[in-house]
């Protein structure tokens, strides 16, 4: 068997005894053990200290759990970004972003800013036939985000690109 925590992002970077489980609703990084947990890349001995620590495998992603254990994935930790001193998880943007029902599809990144550090900017796939514009896109998010997650940019596409296998090439946009 395998077993499962959610670290706390302060701690991930130290020793493992220095590990602190997050408390529900807390977001912290998935880590892995057990007998199938890889033991290391080959010939890359920096990727393996990075990903491995001790036993444990960090995943790169990110979730919450609440008080039954129950964990809900909201992101990949490279991904995230700083807006105003408060965390950004672009999953979480990008699915409030298709819950608008003119939004086929859309990506977010992070972009430089001098007031908030980071600002997201969201490239947005209308479904066809749609007569939305970024502004009222933009207002209909201001009544579902906090300020700092709602993406500075909106950028309308008609695709977004990807790789073989189907995922969105972010490092594209």
């Amino acid at each position: 068997h395998a077993e499962i925590r959610l670290v706390a992002p302060d701690r991930i970077e130290g020793p493992v005894e220095g590990w602190r489980d997050v408390a529900p609703g807390e977001v912290g990084e998935v880590v892995v053990r057990g007998p199938i947990t890889m033991l290391g890349y080959w010939q890359r001995p920096e990727a393996t200290a990075a990903t491995l620590r001790g036993e444990w495998l960090r995943t790169g992603d990110l979730a919450t759990r609440d008080a039954d254990f129950d964990t809900t994935l909201v992101g990949r930790a490279r991904e995230m970004y700083i807006s105003g001193g408060e965390n950004v998880y672009p999953a979480e943007v990008e699915a409030t972003l298709v819950e608008h029902p003119d939004v086929v599809e859309a990506a977010v990144v992070a972009i430089p800013d001098r007031e908030w550090g980071e600002v997201g900017r969201a490239y947005v796939v209308l479904r066809e036939g749609a007569d939305l514009d970024r502004e009222a896109l933009a207002a209909w998010l201001a009544s579902r985000l906090a300020r700092y997650k709602q993406p500075r940019e909106i950028v309308l596409r008609e695709a977004l690109p990807r790789t073989a296998s189907g995922k969105v090439q972010k490092h594209r946009l």
